[in-house]
């Protein structure tokens, strides 16, 4: 905030969120500290590319007036988001009544004897916020707990009462309704209940497989259907 002894001016950098192709706006905030009327008017090095709402006024006594300033789309960024331009805020005391069309520029004209003061204020572009870092799957807040699947194929039914057990107390901690509750932890229960069976089935396949190897009848077409079955059960599961 600037310390002249007619307009408190916040802030005293104009900050952009650069973004390409976009319009871009900020404010600034002129406070009159006097028992007076002060008219204002805002210069850049750079009018083409700034548009500034209003340029000029008057900010009446112990009252406060706001400036829209809008950089036009740009279709590049400068090296390194440095930006050169700058604005420079003129504040003179007028006389009471004056509106902003009586507003010249012989008021600001420090050869004709009026005390003008003069704030410079800077430009500074800000870098666009960077997207979030992937996520593994089943990491985010909110997801459904689920089962590991250890080298040999098992579906890991401990790791998963272990992860059910947390998504329930993470649901608790959340504002969801009993009724919303009580149909999740049915879900998660009935999931680990059919991971426990496919678990079951793998084991009777490994005994039938074993049985038929010491056979040496080679594999039937029953265990190559029950096979089929299984992976598309296990493909469902581990989906859902």
């Amino acid at each position: 905030m600037s310390r002249g002894d007619l307009l408190s001016i916040h802030p005293l950098e104009l900050k952009f969120p650069f973004a390409l192709r976009k319009q871009i706006s900020c404010s600034l905030q002129l406070s009159n500290k006097t028992d007076n009327y002060v008219a204002f008017k805002v210069k850049t090095t750079n009018p083409k590319k700034y548009c500034v709402r209003p340029n000029a006024g008057v900010v009446l006594p112990r009252s406060t007036s706001d400036v829209i300033v809008t950089m036009q789309a740009q279709k590049e960024a400068p090296p390194d988001m440095n930006c050169r331009d700058k604005f420079l805020l003129q504040s003179v005391k007028v006389n009471d009544g004056i509106t902003a069309k009586d507003i010249t520029s012989e008021l600001f004209n420090k050869e004709a004897g009026h005390v003008v003061e003069e704030c410079k204020l800077k430009v500074v572009y800000l870098s666009p916020p960077q997207p979030p870092s992937p996520v593994h799957e089943g990491s985010e807040e909110g997801s459904s707990p689920r089962g590991s699947v250890s080298d040999n194929g098992h579906v890991n039914a401990a790791e998963f009462s272990t992860a059910a057990k947390a998504f329930n107390e993470q649901l608790e901690a959340q504002d969801l309704s009993p009724e919303t509750r009580t149909h999740i932890t049915k879900l998660t229960e009935e999931k680990k209940s059919a991971l426990q069976q496919c678990n079951k089935i793998r084991h009777e396949l490994e005994l039938l497989k074993r049985e038929g190897n010491k056979s040496g009848g080679g594999v039937s077409f029953m265990f190559v259907i029950i096979i089929g079955l299984l992976g598309i059960f296990m493909g469902y599961m581990m989906k859902s």
